[in-house]
């Protein structure tokens, strides 16, 4: 069951990574990638809203992450190291309630833990010259 945001998160970065894979960023598929049964009621309206916002303003985060990265596009970026940004770029930009520095630290961490060895220092460089431009 998820019960945290932090859990919430790293689900939602699966979630991407799947949508990814599949090229389905489909408002309409989200029975087929979010599972209610398994996911607290506070939970599921951030997993919820965060899947309607990415499928919906999907061409604003990746042209926000093809900005800030000096030398990769959304479209080289390994996808869990994709999934995690737009997770982040997605709260930055559009969920005025998490504060930027915690939606960065979460990225980190799970570039950390899905990511090669690298992932989590432009992951963070990236996040950090949005929220410095912002």
């Amino acid at each position: 069951m998820i019960t945290t945001r932090k859990e919430a998160r790293e689900y939602m970065m699966q979630v991407v990574f799947q949508m990814e894979s599949n090229k389905d960023f489909n408002v309409d598929s989200i029975d087929r990638y979010l599972d209610s049964n398994h996911i607290n009621g506070k939970q599921w309206n951030y997993c919820n809203d965060t899947f309607s916002l990415i499928c919906n303003k999907k061409e604003t985060i990746d042209e926000t992450i093809d900005t800030h990265s000096l030398k990769w596009k959304a479209s080289r970026i390994p996808k869990t190291d994709l999934a995690t940004l737009r997770i982040a770029v997605c709260e930055i930009l559009f969920e005025d309630d998490i504060p930027a520095e915690t939606s960065i630290n979460e990225a980190v961490e799970l570039a950390k833990m899905y990511g090669t060895d690298n992932s989590y220092k432009y992951v963070n460089a990236i996040l950090g010259s949005i929220v410095k431009e912002g």
